[in-house]
């Protein structure tokens, strides 16, 4: 797909990598499948660069509403999932 990934110009290059990881691994889990651990792990290192809740929505939902992939319900689902299972949204793309 063709979008730009909702970023803030303010970010060290380290942490706007960071970002576009964690989108990147959002859209894998709607388009193949990834792994609890590597999903979580891109959110973590997304989350020292976003600690705020309203940032983290505000971005979110800006990527969602380009990209049509929901990082609320992939993030929900790894919670939710053993160590090691394989995430797959295919069926919940919008």
């Amino acid at each position: 797909m063709e979008y730009q990934y909702p970023i803030d110009y303010d970010w060290s290059t380290e942490e706007t990598v960071d970002v576009i990881q964690f989108y990147e691994c959002i859209e894998k889990a709607y388009e193949q499948k990834i792994s609890k651990n590597e999903l979580m792990e891109a959110y973590r290192r997304f989350k020292k660069v976003v600690p705020g809740k309203a940032d983290e929505k505000k971005l979110t939902d800006e990527f969602e509403e380009i990209s049509g992939y929901s990082a609320y319900l992939a993030i929900k689902k790894a919670k939710d999932s053993d160590d090691g299972e394989m995430i797959s949204l295919s069926a919940g793309k919008k």
